[in-house]
């Protein structure tokens, strides 16, 4: 009996070492991928810090000596960018909240109501997925410029208030929630509107919120349209500011790294604020 206890434990002591070193096997890896990302933004933090001689001096300078904020400073006193925040903020702001309205309300006429030819509505925007986004940019110009939008939010904004992949995600989540809270509600006396409001929206918090955070995301770093229908310089968002930003600042990467950095910060703490509904949204997917 000694003998094989003693075999057992050794075995049991194999097995620990094995599931611990592959525990950190996979912590270095996933560590080291992390780090990879992490990287080009340290380097554009501690370049928009630096000293325009150190900026452009040979080498890679991670550590800014001395610490200074000029490059900031030339941003809000010499250019729009502080204007161009703003704007893409409206835009990024009003068409997330548009996108979770009218795809909210569209998915729910889809899955939670019944009338013919609800299917094949479903399809064809499920089909519209297979059109190429620049097909519709010069018919959608033609179209703002009749309505006298150009150089205007609303010719950014409405194009995109809807989109197929806000109603595939949405339709796909709201099917699977159980039909029988909708008939206790009806027997209530809920309507479809109070169902919608009260019942649906609620239980939907995680897919809504991973739903605003990537249409906000997206919203915030289009170039294309708002280039195209963005006539002035003052109605400029940041991803065209810094653009022009990076002809008027000839060859100073402290200020173009801050102005990347103004742009991409916002985006960042964005998603650390919301990390824990994107993950549970992801979660809930998986297993519906």
């Amino acid at each position: 009996m000694s003998d094989s206890s003693a075999t057992e434990n050794r075995f049991e002591s194999f097995t620990v070492g094995d599931v611990s070193l592959r525990n950190v096997g996979v912590h270095v890896v996933m560590y080291g991928a992390a780090l990879l990302f992490v990287v080009p933004y340290l380097y554009m933090i501690t370049t928009s810090l630096q000293t325009q001689q150190q900026a452009v001096a040979e080498g890679m300078h991670w550590i800014p000596d001395p610490i200074t904020f000029a490059a900031f400073t030339d941003l809000l006193t010499q250019s729009l960018i502080a204007q161009w925040a703003i704007n893409t903020l409206i835009i990024a702001s009003v068409t997330t909240l548009l996108v979770l309205l009218v795809d909210s309300m569209i998915a729910f006429a889809l899955t939670r109501l019944d009338w013919p030819g609800q299917r094949y509505v479903l399809a064809l925007i499920i089909a519209s997925f297979m059109v190429p986004g620049f097909v519709n940019i010069i018919p959608l110009y033609i179209l703002i410029s009749d309505l006298g939008l150009l150089n205007n939010y609303a010719a950014v904004i409405l194009p995109f208030a809807a989109g197929p992949l806000g109603v595939f995600l949405l339709a796909q989540f709201f099917r699977d929630l159980p039909y029988e809270l909708q008939e206790a509600a009806q027997l209530d006396g809920f309507s479809n509107l109070r169902i919608y409001t009260h019942l649906i929206l609620p239980l939907s918090k995680s897919i809504l919120t991973a739903l605003a955070l990537f249409i906000f995301v997206w919203s915030w770093n289009q170039f294309l349209w708002p280039l195209i229908v963005l006539q002035s310089e003052a109605a400029y968002t940041l991803p065209i500011g810094i653009v022009v930003l990076r002809d008027n600042f000839t060859y100073q990467p402290a200020v173009t790294m801050a102005s990347a950095l103004i742009a991409s910060g916002p985006l960042f703490i964005l998603f650390l604020l919301l990390q824990d509904q994107l993950m549970s949204a992801v979660e809930m997917q998986g297993v519906t």
